[in-house]
């Protein structure tokens, strides 16, 4: 197999003997020809996986640390997995009882 050298570096080897060689002529020089692009190889990426099903009111739950203005602030965001409904909010503590607290009724 040849070796894939990505389009700037077989600028640069080219323009020694082809001085006027611009990128944009060598890319449609390679589209002409049909190898601007990689082959499609199987196997070369894993197969998609879809999430379980869920029943709707299954949260997912995450959190944050982010810095403002105001110094460290906790983000907590829920995402219901089916519905695809995400609440999220900033706190500036984060305990057991803050999530809990905050999720919407």
């Amino acid at each position: 197999m040849p070796s894939v050298l990505p389009l700037d570096d077989c600028l640069y080897a080219l323009q020694a003997t082809i001085p006027h060689l611009t990128r944009s002529a060598l890319h449609r020089s390679f589209q002409r020809h049909g190898i601007s692009r990689l082959p499609k190889i199987e196997g070369d990426k894993p197969a998609k996986q879809h999430f379980k099903p869920y029943p709707i009111g299954y949260f997912h739950t995450e959190f944050a640390e982010v810095r403002t203005e105001e110094g460290k602030l906790h983000l907590f965001v829920a995402m219901d997995r089916t519905s695809k409904y995400a609440f999220a909010q900033l706190h500036p503590a984060a305990n057991v009882k803050t999530p809990a607290a905050s999720c919407p009724t």
